[in-house]
C-alpha cells in the first residue's frame, strides 16, 4: 500500500513538472493601430434603460476589463471577446460591447460606476493592441 502511495506522488510530480505554462500573449497575433479611447458607465444616462448589459448581450460589473468599440474597428477584427492591451493601462480588456454607429476608430472603456474616473480619463488618443487567435496547425500522422 505505501508503494502505491509514493508511485502516484511521483507520478503527481511528473505531471505538474511536465505542464506548459500557455500565457495570453502566446495563443494570439497582436496588431497595433491608434485609436481614440474615452470611459463609460454603466448609467441610464450613459446607456440605455437596461445599463448593465452590453449590446453583445453581456452583464456589466464594476471591476471588469471590458471596452466598447466602434463598428468600423469589429470590422477589422476586434470582435465580441477579443483580448485588447490598451497604452498606459497595463489590464488586458475585452471586446464586450458596441458603440452607436456614429462613432468611427474609437474605443470606449468600461470603468463600472466610477464616473468621477471615467471623467479624469477624458478622450484620449492611444495605442492599442488587439488579438487574433494564432491558427493551430495540424499535424500530419
Amino acid at each position: 500500500m505505501a508503494n502505491i502511495f509514493k508511485i502516484n506522488i511521483i507520478i503527481c510530480a511528473l505531471l505538474l513538472c511536465s505542464c506548459k505554462e500557455v500565457r495570453v500573449d502566446d495563443k494570439y497575433d497582436w496588431h497595433e493601430i491608434k485609436v481614440t479611447a474615452s470611459a463609460y458607465n454603466s448609467t441610464r444616462h450613459q446607456t440605455d434603460s437596461n445599463p448593465h448589459i452590453t449590446a453583445f448581450g453581456d452583464s456589466l460589473k464594476p471591476g471588469l476589463s471590458y471596452i466598447a468599440v466602434s463598428r468600423d474597428l469589429l470590422r477589422k477584427g476586434l470582435k465580441h471577446n477579443t483580448p485588447v492591451k490598451i497604452e498606459g493601462i497595463d489590464s488586458i480588456y475585452f471586446v464586450k460591447d458596441r458603440m452607436h454607429s456614429r462613432w468611427k476608430n474609437r474605443i470606449d472603456i468600461y470603468m463600472g460606476l466610477d464616473v468621477k474616473a471615467a471623467r479624469e480619463w477624458g478622450r484620449k488618443k492611444v495605442s492599442i493592441s488587439y488579438g487574433i487567435p494564432k491558427q493551430v496547425e495540424k499535424e500530419e500522422p
